[in-house]
């Protein structure tokens, strides 16, 4: 029998893909933003396509935001941006 593939759904695109495709947004139990590129950090998690095209959509439309439950500073999607285009660390 075949393994079950975690599935998660794009905040940009909004298309479910798996978990494996996708970064995850998270806000540390500090109340900290980053990006975790393995899946494992500990938080609260929101999830976004590689491609820097849908992280301007899930900003565009506030959609992080909601998913965290946090309102987050121009500086910190800037700070995100700038780690998505430097890519796994």
């Amino acid at each position: 029998m075949p393994k079950k593939i975690p599935m998660r759904q794009c905040t940009g695109c909004r298309k479910m893909k798996p978990k494996k495709e996708l970064i995850r947004v998270v806000k540390s139990p500090e109340g900290e933003i980053t990006l975790d590129f393995r899946g494992k950090a500990q938080g609260r998690g929101a999830y976004v396509c590689h491609d820097p095209e849908c992280l301007k959509k899930a900003i565009k439309s506030r959609a992080l935001e909601r998913s965290l439950e946090i309102k987050i500073p121009e500086e910190i999607y800037a700070q995100l941006e700038a780690q998505m285009e430097a890519g796994d660390e």
